[in-house]
């Protein structure tokens, strides 16, 4: 089976998968990703960030809107976010938007 992960940069435009959804679970008061088989509960800053993952925006623009959100270094921002995106595209629950050819 061909890889299909994305290499994450602050040009990507991340989103979920089809088959992925980021849902609040009401029973146990968390947010989690449910894919086929899988189920992941990522922390609350890993919320904030995959809720900003909607194809349109890119990392770049994920990266400046936290930053200022928090007043943190973006440099520090970049390679937080990156790396945490980058993981869960290894892991199948993240893939790039694609141009539209329309």
């Amino acid at each position: 089976m061909a890889s299909r992960n994305i290499s994450v940069s602050e040009t990507s435009r991340p989103k979920l998968p089809r088959h992925t959804k980021l849902k609040f679970d009401e029973t146990r008061q968390v947010w989690v990703i449910l894919a086929p088989e899988r189920v992941l509960a990522p922390d609350d800053i890993a919320v904030e960030v995959l809720q900003l993952c909607d194809g349109v925006r890119s990392v770049a623009a994920m990266v400046d809107q936290l930053a200022e959100k928090y007043a943190a270094p973006r440099e520090a921002i970049a390679t937080d976010v990156i790396a945490m995106l980058q993981d869960l595209a290894d892991k199948g629950f993240l893939t790039e938007a694609r141009e539209s050819t329309a």
